[in-house]
């Protein structure tokens, strides 16, 4: 069945929406008003978090089974509202390609999704570098900042952003060219998702406390090491008049029709990886199931979704998809990429280990979880029954999808299941329960969260991070939940270690404070916070034709 995109109108009538509820952005894009929150909900609200095992080359498709389980639920005759994150253009033209689903399981309208949508991450990156060029400037000119003295330039820690893969801009000097032109010193850029901005957008809860998280970001310190701040330098005023659209959650919708809240795009491996607080809200208000997805594997954005997100916002899901594909698992099992389509029982069985590992972290969160396998035309019968027989023997659902060929009609059984578990537990929600308390010191958190989430043995720091840990402590920060930026590859901090490896250890090199956003990162092993492009970057491959239309954005394009 062909389905056309229907008005974005008739899409805001589906969740009971008036013309006063949103503003159009053009024919298919909407933004809605933060008003809607303060409504009574009309909806059950029921969250359905889903989230994978860890990224392969072979792909698991997480957003393409996000989408498709909205798809059959709807079908079902439920009421279900997605609430997704924005695609940054890194990936669009590095290395995945668009971030709107696949095959028939996407969002429309997708080009637009992919590119520059409502100008929300722009928004953002200029927000972002205008605290940039107030930092500079007030240390250029030598300004009192407040009763706490001068910004040191060569201790301002707030750097730049720009939305795109590009390590060469990861360490740079600035300011040359003699002294008309600034302060030279060493620089270094983030990629947008990355910036405190865009967790800040994803945990505000409105403008007031938009404003006050960015006044609360630290950019420096004085000369005699007393932090200065946003608030400090008067930043934070016009950095949320800037903010002021892109913090209202984006309407769009499924290819088959269904409403999708679109909203923020922190990465899963380098930020908390989830869509803003809001637009889930929204979803909840508006939809008897809200389905977000977190970030890259559970032992990144799901983890991070459960211990910062919800904690934040007061919200719990009822259920966890864990997505896998037969070729995921058999590469955790040691496969390499070219021979993972075939049959190959040893290393599926060896793979199937790393499945388990994600189901046991689910109900170590008091979560019951449901695996979606992802279905591929030449899977064995037999392979996908040994996944079903070692997901029941751990008391988990199973439930096979094929969203990317069948659109919604082929994530019917997927919504039947996650249906039937989120209904049952309408007589007992499940409690929050987190890997650690608030209370716990942050070198505790990051160990709880290593050996409960990754399985590891313990934690190194190097001696960086505790002299970081140590001033964030006299800071009075050390309560904060904690980021942690590791490697979405493998479940420790090496890409190149697959599987379900024990007797592990990670490695803490840098912890950096996001008082605004309000946690901690913890940098681990090599990992990035301004990515870099592929040998043949994804950008090759994208055109634009003569009647307008783009080719190329989204992966077998």
């Amino acid at each position: 069945m062909d389905f056309t995109p229907r008005p974005i109108d008739a899409v805001a009538k589906e969740l009971g929406l008036g013309p006063e509820d949103y503003e159009l952005y053009g024919r298919g894009k909407a933004k809605l008003e933060l008003s809607l929150l303060d409504r009574p909900a009309r909806a059950k609200g029921r969250l359905v978090l889903v989230t994978a095992i860890n990224p392969t080359p072979a792909g698991e498709g997480k957003t393409t089974t996000s989408i498709s389980l909205a798809m059959g639920m709807r079908r079902l005759g439920k009421n279900a509202v997605l609430a997704l994150r924005e695609p940054s253009l890194g990936p669009v033209f590095g290395v995945k390609g668009g971030g709107t689903g696949g095959g028939k399981a996407s969002l429309t309208p997708a080009d637009d999704i992919n590119l520059h949508f409502t100008g929300d991450i722009h928004a953002i990156t200029t927000a972002h570098n205008l605290l940039s060029a107030l930092a500079d400037n007030t240390a250029y000119f030598g300004d009192v900042v407040a009763d706490k003295g001068e910004l040191d330039p060569r201790q301002i820690s707030w750097g730049r952003a720009l939305d795109m893969n590009d390590r060469f801009l990861r360490k740079c000097i600035l300011g040359l060219g003699g002294k008309a032109s600034g302060i030279p010193r060493e620089e270094r850029f983030d990629i947008t998702a990355a910036s405190e901005i865009m967790a800040i957008m994803a945990l505000a809860s409105n403008y007031k406390d938009l404003e006050e998280r960015l006044s609360r970001i630290v950019i420096g310190q004085t000369y005699d090491g007393k932090t200065i701040t946003a608030g400090d330098i008067q930043a934070s005023s016009a950095m949320t008049a800037v903010l002021r659209d892109a913090l209202k959650p984006n309407l769009v919708q499924t290819q088959e029709g269904g409403p999708a809240i679109v909203h923020c795009g922190p990465f899963g491996n380098i930020a908390h990886g989830c869509n803003s607080i809001l637009a889930t809200r929204l979803a909840m208000n508006l939809g008897d199931y809200a389905i977000t997805e977190a970030g890259f594997g559970f032992d990144l954005g799901g983890e991070k979704f459960l211990d910062i997100k919800c904690r934040t916002a007061g919200i719990w899901p009822r259920a966890v998809v864990i997505v896998a594909t037969l070729r995921a698992l058999k590469m955790h099992g040691g496969a390499p990429i070219k021979t993972c389509g075939e049959p190959d029982v040893e290393h599926l069985k060896r793979g199937i280990e790393h499945l388990e590992k994600h189901l046991e972290t689910a109900y170590a969160y008091g979560l019951k979880p449901i695996v979606a396998i992802n279905v591929f035309p030449n899977d064995v019968a037999q392979e996908l029954e040994m996944v079903e027989h070692s997901v029941a023997s751990l008391g988990a659902r199973l439930a096979r999808s094929e969203g990317f060929s069948k659109g919604g009609e082929g994530a019917i059984e997927l919504a039947k299941v996650v249906s039937e578990v989120v209904d049952a537990t309408d007589a007992a929600p499940p409690e929050p329960k987190y890997a650690y308390e608030l209370e716990d010191s942050a070198h505790d958190k990051i160990h709880k969260v290593a050996r409960t989430v990754y399985g590891a043995k313990d934690v190194l720091f190097t001696a960086a991070a505790e002299k970081q840990l140590q001033r964030i402590r006299e800071l009075g920060y050390g309560k904060l939940p904690v980021c942690m930026a590791k490697t979405q590859m493998s479940l420790t901090d090496d890409p190149a270690v697959h599987g379900r490896p024990r007797d592990f250890t990670i490695t803490v090199r840098e912890v950096r404070l996001s008082a605004g956003a309000g946690f901690l990162v913890a940098l681990t092993g090599d990992v990035m916070t301004m990515p870099g492009l592929p040998k043949v970057p994804a950008s090759r491959s994208i055109r634009l034709l003569p009647d307008g239309t783009i080719k190329g954005l989204m992966q077998n394009d």
